[in-house]
């Protein structure tokens, strides 16, 4: 069994700073994401919103989050015994963010760049900063058509500023890591430091 550290929103309520939340992850789960949402607010049977990475009006999300967010990605026990993990930023950037195995030994990835500060004006949106893709939908943007599909101007802003996480959907050569099975991982939301 993966373990998955959080230092983010546990099922009620935020963390406050340098607390964790330990999410066990089940055996036989292939792939997951987490990313942070911003500015929640819920009821006590856990119906509310959050502006940014909000799940539907639930507490507890049954899908993805709604864009813009800063995304870390798991598929474990894959190829050769190994889990794959990166950081994306394909679906925006809300807030800064630490993704790492617990004992070290494999990359650490860290984006905590002033995303929002610096944001294209065309990519802002309340509390984050927009990927390409969400608001264009198109091919050049989001890789989906036949031809191929590069880096962009937007997709470089990203990559700038954080070069380990993905910037556009094809940049799997510089952005996917991995580390062998059965390795603990840690998530740390607004990490200290650069």
């Amino acid at each position: 069994m993966n373990a998955l550290t959080l230092s983010g929103r546990p099922p009620r309520g935020g963390l406050n700073t340098n607390q964790v939340w330990n999410l066990n992850v089940p055996a036989g789960t292939k792939m997951a994401r987490v990313w942070g949402r911003t500015n929640c607010n819920f009821d006590g049977s856990g119906r509310g919103r959050c502006q940014i990475g909000d799940c539907g009006g639930v507490l507890n999300c049954q899908g993805w989050g709604q864009p813009p967010n800063t995304l870390a990605e798991y598929a474990l026990n894959q190829f050769a015994n190994q889990d794959f993990y990166d950081m994306s930023l394909v679906d925006g950037f809300n807030i800064p963010m630490e993704f790492s195995a617990v004992n070290g030994g494999c990359k650490r990835i860290r984006c905590t760049a002033d995303i929002n500060g610096q944001c294209p004006a065309q990519l802002r949106a309340p509390g984050g900063c927009n990927n390409p893709c969400t608001l264009f939908k198109t091919n050049e943007y989001c890789c989906t058509g036949p031809g191929s599909c590069g880096p962009t101007n937007f997709s470089r802003f990203f990559k700038e500023r954080c070069v380990d996480a993905y910037s556009y959907p094809k940049d799997d050569a510089s952005s996917t890591f991995t580390c062998p099975s059965g390795t603990n991982y840690r998530v740390i939301f607004c990490p200290r430091g650069g």
